[in-house]
């Protein structure tokens, strides 16, 4: 058997002496793994819980459940509303700590309801190498990241889960919506449907590795550099400056260097923050 398949074994293994977990499940490539993982090693002892908010849009609610009722896993949907916790909504560079612990606890209470004895969560390898608050609150509420722990990098989660015939091995990444904005803006439910349905804008027009940045009255698109001759055809760039606009930004404006994640974290490089 090759170290991957080796790392998978290491996997269950791992899950099995859990021996039942609730899986915080986003339905993204990396949740979805870990809850076939989770489900392989422990069948009906592992359950997946999905927080509903307005920074996680319809569309990735939709695709958590339909993976769950085709696959037969229970599945708990809790309302998490971040802009409701304290502080959260003026974005301070902790803003992911504040949000994951909130939703930690309310798995926590889905864990002790249901007689499930730990929580686990999808970051991997890759997700020790940036900054990642939230990983704070992981370790402060006591839950196991079963990825990380087995050595598991995103690529590898891909391998896998393209032969696991998991739907999401090929599945564009993505964040929630309250990533979008420089830290210190404040994030509004009005902003955050504003983000929502100017990215369900590009990828209606066929992006897939989409980000749209808050800049105030300025809308900063990331797309993939390898998808630049199809943003930058004229028709295109029109239409996506009009339905754009008709949102409530003044300006449209495409970001050079492309797509790449935590680009908002760049701000705090640049003050020596990280």
């Amino acid at each position: 058997m090759d170290e991957l398949h080796l790392k998978y074994e290491k996997l269950e293994q791992y899950l099995r002496s859990l021996e039942s977990v609730a899986v915080a499940f986003s339905g993204g490539v990396d949740s979805t793994f870990l809850l076939t993982a989770s489900h392989k090693a422990l069948g009906d002892k592992a359950v997946a819980v999905t927080a509903r908010s307005c920074s996680f849009p319809q569309r990735e609610l939709n695709e958590a459940k339909r993976f769950c009722d085709l696959n037969g896993i229970q599945h708990i949907i809790v309302d998490s509303e971040e802009l409701h916790i304290s502080g959260f909504s003026e974005n301070p560079v902790n803003r992911c700590y504040l949000c994951k612990t909130e939703l930690f606890q309310k798995i926590r209470e889905v864990a002790d309801r249901l007689g499930l004895k730990e929580i686990v969560e999808g970051s991997n390898l890759d997700d020790n190498g940036d900054y990642r608050p939230g990983l704070i609150a992981v370790a402060e509420q006591n839950v196991k990241s079963p990825l990380r722990h087995c050595d598991l990098s995103k690529a590898e989660i891909r391998i896998l889960s393209k032969e696991l015939c998991l739907p999401t091995w090929s599945k564009p990444s993505f964040a929630c919506l309250s990533s979008r904005f420089p830290y210190g803006e404040r994030i509004t439910e009005e902003k955050l449907s504003q983000i929502d349905k100017a990215e369900q804008i590009l990828l209606d027009l066929g992006f897939r590795q989409v980000r749209v940045r808050h800049h105030g009255n300025l809308a900063r698109i990331e797309v993939e550099e390898e998808q630049y001759p199809k943003l930058l055809d004229q028709e295109v760039r029109h239409a996506i400056s009009d339905q754009i606009k008709a949102l409530g930004f003044v300006y449209v404006s495409i970001d050079i260097t492309g797509y790449r994640t935590g680009s908002m974290n760049e701000t705090l490089a640049a003050k020596g923050i990280l």
